[in-house]
């Protein structure tokens, strides 16, 4: 896995930790209950664990999310929970 979340949870942004080993395009897209695509993040990375705060989901409504993640060939989905 190269991307770790603090928490399942939040409430106003995602803390993200990333291995990163080459150069790449990382993009994250949030999706809602019903598939609904609710935000998108694409951030180019350099080489070396990186953090990153996904800010401005403040706006979005209490509910359970999918966060969808690929960076080049890797990719991965998690369940979070965005809570008061």
């Amino acid at each position: 896995m190269f991307l770790k979340i603090k928490s399942p949870t939040f409430i106003d942004r995602l803390s993200l930790e990333i291995n990163q080993t080459q150069k790449s395009l990382l993009r994250a897209v949030l999706k809602d209950d019903s598939g609904i695509i609710c935000s998108v993040l694409q951030k180019e990375l350099s080489f070396g664990q990186q953090f990153l705060d996904w800010e401005g989901l403040n706006e979005l409504p209490y509910g359970v999310y999918t966060l969808e993640v690929s960076q080049g060939a890797d990719e991965m989905k998690m369940r979070l929970v965005k809570r008061v």
